[in-house]
């Protein structure tokens, strides 16, 4: 691909913007991914009990931390404290299958956002949408699973490795680095699931993957400067009282929507450059 397809495939992702109303399907997707953010998470704490990392789950959540106003953090240690321990019981056996049917509907809104980011119509029955959107959650699911305590694992972390399969020390040093190309490959892997299997719109691996690593870079950099700005200049408090945390969180997931239906957009202009315009349905 030459330098002019590129800056015309910058050019038409940027003007897809306005025209497939990305702005508002954002805003759409964060208040179902607020729906789905606390079951997500109900599921997360069973199935961390299940690895061999004590206070995982309290790691993720302090990582989360970093990217979300303090006022947001206590507010979802209040509602999964009242949650999760009087239920654990329920929650490590069917009750996770009824809470993974909630987490499905965030999905499936991001099915049909994505249809639309894609541009294509999308003439699947409920019937075929609905279990996708379950199997959709729990494979990005599992993935995120193994990027998130990747991503949460400290030095230490290496310096086990290293002993136990006797490594030298170039390893302990290289660790930090190891573990966050393993987390962010395994990230990619989950938006790439989403890319491959949500729209209906046949696609290959390696040509979804641009999107991909485009919308888990913008999730990076964007956490990182939401993060500062609650941290240093964020009065949602002063505007919007009691629900200033509420309203925080759905700016965080927002932004997220953003990144990724942007990333699908790219995707699918370059989709469109290598086919003449024209997507092909699933």
């Amino acid at each position: 691909m030459t330098r002019a397809d590129i800056k015309s495939v910058l050019v038409r992702t940027y003007a897809d913007v306005p025209q497939k109303h990305t702005w508002q399907m954002s805003a759409a997707l964060s208040y179902y991914f607020v729906l789905s953010l606390f079951p997500a998470l109900i599921v997360l704490s069973a199935a961390v009990t299940y690895l061999p990392i004590p206070g995982l789950f309290n790691q993720i959540l302090s990582f989360m931390g970093d990217c979300l106003p303090a006022d947001v953090m206590s507010l979802v240690r209040r509602v999964l404290a009242d949650i999760i321990i009087p239920n654990r019981g329920a929650l490590l056996s069917f009750g996770i299958l009824g809470t993974l049917w909630t987490v499905s509907g965030g999905f499936a809104a991001t099915i049909e956002a994505l249809d639309i980011a894609y541009g294509i119509s999308d003439d699947r029955p409920f019937w075929k949408t609905r279990p996708l959107a379950v199997a959709l959650a729990f494979v990005t699911g599992l993935l995120l699973l193994i990027a998130l305590p990747v991503m949460v694992v400290g030095p230490q972390v290496g310096e086990w490795i290293a002993g136990r399969v006797h490594l030298s020390a170039q390893f302990v040093l290289l660790w930090p680095y190891i573990h966050w190309t393993i987390a962010i490959t395994f990230a990619i892997l989950a938006v790439e699931a989403l890319y491959l299997l949500a729209p209906n719109v046949k696609q290959r691996l390696l040509t979804a993957l641009p999107g991909s690593a485009f919308a888990v870079s913008c999730w990076v950099v964007l956490s990182h400067l939401l993060g500062t700005y609650f941290r240093h200049f964020g009065t949602f408090n002063k505007t919007y009282g009691t629900l200033g945390a509420a309203i925080a969180l759905m700016m965080w997931l927002y932004w997220m929507g953003f990144a990724l239906l942007l990333g699908a957009e790219l995707n699918s202009e370059l989709a469109k450059q290598r086919a003449g315009d024209k997507l092909v349905s699933d």
